[in-house]
C-alpha cells in the first residue's frame, strides 16, 4: 500500500508520510528514565499521539520498562461522576494494555475500590505485580472535566512517593494545555479544584513544535521519493511560510495538492500549486480549521485576537497573559513574541469567519471590477467600497463580533468578495501598531499571453476617540510595508470611528509617503 499524506488520527509509518516520531519529543526518553512525572501537550493534530505512541513501543522494545498509551477521550462524559469516569479510564487502560504489551506485563485481574481511589489502587497492583517499572500514558487527559479531573491527578499525586516499586516509574499526561494550574479544568472556578495545583509533582512540560523548514523539506522529499513527483524551491519555502510549519496545514497542503488537485507526478509541483491548495483549504474549511473557527467567540479568545487583529496589543496584565497562554495553547497565535496570529492560513480563516455575516450581504459582482485585459479596476472597486461604506457601513459594522476591528472586517469582506477565487489577499496585523497590511496578488494573462500578477497594497487604519489623525503614521507604516514589497504606490484607508461620520461622506486625495511613493487616500 503507497504512503500518503495524513490528515487523520495517528500516522503510520507502512500508511503516511512523516516525520520521524522520535524527533519530536527528544527529551522524553531522558525524563523517563529520571523516573518523572511530566506534561506533553500541544495544540490538535500536532503528532502527540503519534510521537507517544512511538515513545511507548520504544520503551517496551528495550526490554527495561512496561510503557502503555490510553486514551482519556470516553471518560470525558462524565464530569462530576468519579467513579463512572474511573470504570471506563481502567476499562480503556486494561483493553490497550491487553492489546500492545506482552502477556507477562499485562495487569492483575480488576480489584475493588472506592470511587476516588480505585485508579491508585489499580495502578498499585499492577506496578507491585509487573516485571518491569511501567510508564502509563494518559492522552487527552484534559478531556476530563471538573471532580473527574481532579480526582485523577490527585490520585496519581498520592502514590507517587511509592514509585517505582508499588507506583508507576513515571507518568506522562498530555493533552491541549499545559496542566501548569488547571484553573478552567473545572468549568472556569479555581475554588472547585481546592488547589491552584493539583499535579504539582510534574517534572518537566514539554511542547510538541510545529515543523522546521527542514522537516518541511524532509516531509515532502518522501513524497518525492514514492512517486517520483518533485517539488520547486519556491514552492517548498511557500509551503513553509503560508503554513509557519503547522503539522496538519502542511499534511492537508501536500494532500490537496497531490490527491484533490491532482497534479501528474510528472508535473513538478509549484508556487501556484502551492497558493492554489492554500485557498482550496479555506474555503473548504476542513475540521481542523473550522474546530479553531469556533473558537473565535468565546470571550478569553476575542480578548487576545480583537488587539492582535487592530494592531493595538502592548502588553496587558495577569488576567491577559492568563487568556494568552490560553489561546497560545489552542494555537491560534504563536508561541513566541510579538504576539501574532500563528500562521497566514490562520490568519485568512480568522478574518473570513468574522466577516462572513457582512459578506453574505454584499452584491459585489467580481466582473464589474474586471478591465477588457484581465486586470483588477482597483480604482473602481475602491469607490464603490466607498459609496457602499457610506451607505451601510454603520448598519454592517454595528453587527461585527469583534467591535475594535468591525470596519476593517467590513472592507476585508467587500474586497474577499470582490477577489472571489481569482486572486489573493496576503494579511498582515501590525502588532502594537494599529494597522492591517494587506497585499491583493490578482493573476491576469498580458496580450502576448504570458502570465504577469498585479499586486495592490493598502494599509487600514482607524482614528479613534481621543487619538490625533494617524495619517502621518500611516503614510510612514505604509511607506515601509511598500519598501519592502518593492512597490511605487499604495493605498491608505483611515475610518473615523470618533463618533461624528462625516457628512460628505468618504473622501479621496492623493498623498505622499515620507519615501516619495504615491499613495490614493481614502478617509471613511
Amino acid at each position: 500500500m503507497k504512503r500518503r499524506f495524513n490528515t487523520a488520527g495517528p500516522c503510520r509509518p507502512d500508511l503516511h508520510y512523516m516525520v520521524s516520531a522520535e524527533s519530536r519529543i527528544p527529551e522524553a526518553p531522558h525524563l523517563v528514565e529520571q523516573m518523572g512525572y511530566f506534561v506533553v501537550h500541544a495544540p490538535r493534530q500536532t503528532g502527540k499521539t503519534t510521537a507517544l505512541r512511538a515513545l511507548a513501543e520504544r520503551l517496551t522494545a528495550s526490554g527495561r520498562h512496561a510503557a502503555v498509551l490510553f486514551s482519556c477521550e470516553a471518560a470525558g462524559a462524565w464530569d462530576e461522576d468519579i467513579a463512572a469516569a474511573e470504570r471506563v479510564l481502567l476499562d480503556e487502560l486494561r483493553e490497550r494494555a491487553e492489546g500492545t504489551l506482552p502477556r507477562e506485563l499485562w495487569p492483575p485481574p480488576p480489584i475493588s475500590g472506592s470511587p476516588g481511589n480505585l485508579l491508585r489502587r489499580t495502578l498499585s497492583a499492577w506496578a507491585r505485580a509487573c516485571p518491569r517499572p511501567l510508564v502509563v500514558m494518559f492522552d487527552e487527559i484534559d478531556s476530563l472535566r471538573g471532580q473527574s479531573l481532579l480526582s485523577v491527578l490527585r490520585q496519581l499525586r498520592a502514590g507517587f512517593a511509592d514509585r517505582p516499586g508499588a507506583y508507576p516509574a513515571s507518568t506522562i499526561l498530555c493533552g491541549l494545555r499545559d496542566v501548569r494550574d488547571y484553573k478552567a479544568a473545572s468549568g472556569g472556578d479555581p475554588e472547585r479544584l481546592g488547589t491552584s495545583s493539583p499535579f504539582n509533582i510534574k517534572l518537566e512540560s514539554l511542547r510538541v513544535g510545529d515543523f522546521s523548514g527542514d522537516e518541511v523539506r524532509a516531509l515532502y522529499a518522501q513524497h518525492t521519493e514514492d512517486t517520483g513527483q518533485t517539488f520547486t524551491e519556491a514552492a517548498l519555502a511557500r509551503a513553509f511560510e503560508v503554513t509557519a510549519g503547522q503539522p496538519w496545514l502542511v499534511n492537508a497542503l501536500g494532500r490537496e495538492i497531490v490527491e484533490k488537485m491532482a497534479v501528474p507526478p510528472s508535473e513538478p509541483v509549484t508556487e501556484a500549486h502551492v497558493d492554489l491548495a492554500k485557498e482550496r483549504l479555506i474555503l473548504a474549511r476542513a475540521t481542523h480549521l473550522d474546530s479553531l473557527a469556533s473558537k473565535l467567540v468565546e470571550p478569553r479568545v476575542r480578548r487576545v485576537l480583537e488587539p492582535v487583529l487592530a494592531g493595538t496589543y502592548e502588553g496587558g496584565g495577569d488576567a491577559f497573559d492568563d487568556d494568552a497562554s490560553y489561546v497560545r495553547d489552542l494555537g491560534l497565535v504563536a508561541q513566541d513574541r510579538p504576539l501574532r496570529v500563528a500562521n497566514p492560513i490562520y490568519r485568512e480563516v480568522i478574518v473570513r469567519v468574522l466577516s462572513s455575516s457582512a459578506e453574505e450581504r454584499l452584491d459585489a459582482s467580481p466582473a464589474r471590477f474586471l478591465l477588457p485585459d484581465g486586470r483588477l479596476a482597483f480604482r473602481r472597486m475602491l469607490r464603490a467600497f466607498a459609496a457602499f461604506w457610506h451607505e451601510h457601513g454603520e448598519i454592517l459594522a454595528s453587527g461585527m463580533p469583534y467591535p475594535e476591528v468591525a470596519a476593517q472586517l467590513v472592507l476585508m469582506a467587500f474586497l474577499q468578495r470582490v477577489i472571489n477565487g481569482g486572486g489573493f489577499i496576503d494579511r498582515e496585523y501590525g502588532v502594537g501598531r494599529g494597522r492591517i497590511d494587506l497585499l491583493i496578488r490578482f493573476p491576469y494573462r498580458k496580450p502576448d499571453g504570458s502570465r504577469a500578477v498585479q499586486r495592490r497594497a493598502m494599509e487600514l487604519k482607524v482614528w479613534r476617540k481621543g487619538q490625533k489623525d494617524p495619517l502621518e503614521q500611516g503614510l510612514a507604516q505604509l511607506d515601509d510595508y511598500l519598501a519592502r514589497l518593492r512597490l511605487r504606490r499604495g493605498t491608505l484607508v483611515i475610518f473615523d470611528s470618533r463618533g461624528a461620520r462625516p457628512r460628505s461622506g468618504p473622501r479621496f486625495s492623493e498623498a505622499t509617503t515620507p519615501g516619495g511613493r504615491r499613495v490614493a487616500l481614502l478617509r471613511a
